[in-house]
């Protein structure tokens, strides 16, 4: 049947400020099919290079189509974005980023992985010949205004939203995201065909698509941060073959994570001859942190699962 409504990705902007304008009205019910650009602002591209990835304006990434008025909507309220269908473009990049990611203190070169794979989702995307990665389109930065005057970052998340990088923001879930300012002013964009949860090297496959939403409003919500509700399993995608597993041991649970995924990259170049700095962008894409335990003062475990399917 299609959409109620379209936006396009020219709609966009960088950075939330309550004062941008809306380029579209909706009632609760309603449906939008938005088109979004890749992370880099369209910097980057199917036939991009190293060269291209050294030359990245910062100023421009992460772009978010919109803002979304959605009527009835006022502070206290919360916003309920019901992610109907994803059509991806079949292509996507990852990429090391000197200065940025989880250990960007040992990956201090630039570093760029593009990325093809079938559009209706049906083949996993390959990786330099070492793996393949089960796709799971969603949406990595998806939020409303917030109350606070001016122009804020798109890169953190907030207690509206935004940069959230949650995963299971993929087809089926339900988003709630907590009213800020009368309207909500949705944006979203950031595009993944794949993630895995920690997103380490700052990188998942970074990949422009369609995305079509529901609209709802819950009146009088007074949610205190985004909460969601995924519709079935969340890595069913990916168990068939169980896991390699490392761990990080520790007070600190940022340490302990460094740790664990430090460990993981070397388990994957001993085992499969690939390069550090490819092990780093593989596991940012399809392994997962988790926190096994926070209980057990004064050292906490951090582990890192890596799926045994990835690599055949």
């Amino acid at each position: 049947m299609g959409c109620n409504h379209t936006i396009h990705k020219h709609d966009h902007h960088l950075g939330w400020d309550n004062s941008i304008s809306p380029v579209l009205t909706v009632k609760p019910g309603e449906t939008i099919a938005i088109d979004t650009i890749d992370a880099s602002g369209g910097q980057l591209h199917a036939g991009a290079g190293l060269d291209d990835l050294k030359a990245l304006d910062f100023g421009k990434v992460n772009p978010v189509t919109g803002p979304v008025f959605i009527e009835g909507a006022e502070p206290g309220d919360a916003i309920a974005i019901t992610f109907l269908d994803f059509h991806p473009s079949g292509w996507g990049w990852t990429a090391n980023i000197p200065g940025f990611g989880l250990l960007a203190d040992q990956f201090t070169d630039p570093a760029l992985h593009i990325w093809k794979y079938d559009t209706g989702l049906l083949k996993p995307a390959a990786f330099a010949g070492f793996g393949q990665v089960p796709l799971k389109p969603f949406v990595g930065t998806i939020g409303l205004a917030p109350a606070e005057k001016g122009l804020h970052s798109v890169v953190p998340p907030r207690n509206v939203g935004g940069n959230m990088d949650i995963r299971d923001n993929s087809k089926g879930t339900t988003l709630y995201l907590p009213v800020a300012v009368t309207g909500g002013l949705l944006s979203l964009g950031d595009t993944h065909a794949a993630q895995g949860d920690g997103e380490i090297c700052g990188t998942a496959i970074e990949s422009p698509m369609n995305v079509e939403i529901k609209v709802d409003l819950l009146k009088n919500a007074n949610l205190p941060s985004p909460r969601l509700e995924t519709s079935g399993p969340v890595t069913s995608h990916i168990d068939q073959k169980g896991y390699r597993v490392t761990t990080g041991v520790g007070p600190d649970l940022m340490t302990a994570s460094k740790e664990a995924v430090s460990r993981m990259i070397d388990w994957l170049c001993v085992t499969n001859g690939m390069s550090a700095v490819d092990a780093y962008m593989l596991c940012s894409v399809a392994g997962d942190l988790r926190i096994s335990e926070i209980v057990d003062m004064p050292n906490w475990i951090v582990s890192f699962y890596f799926p045994k399917s990835v690599l055949g």
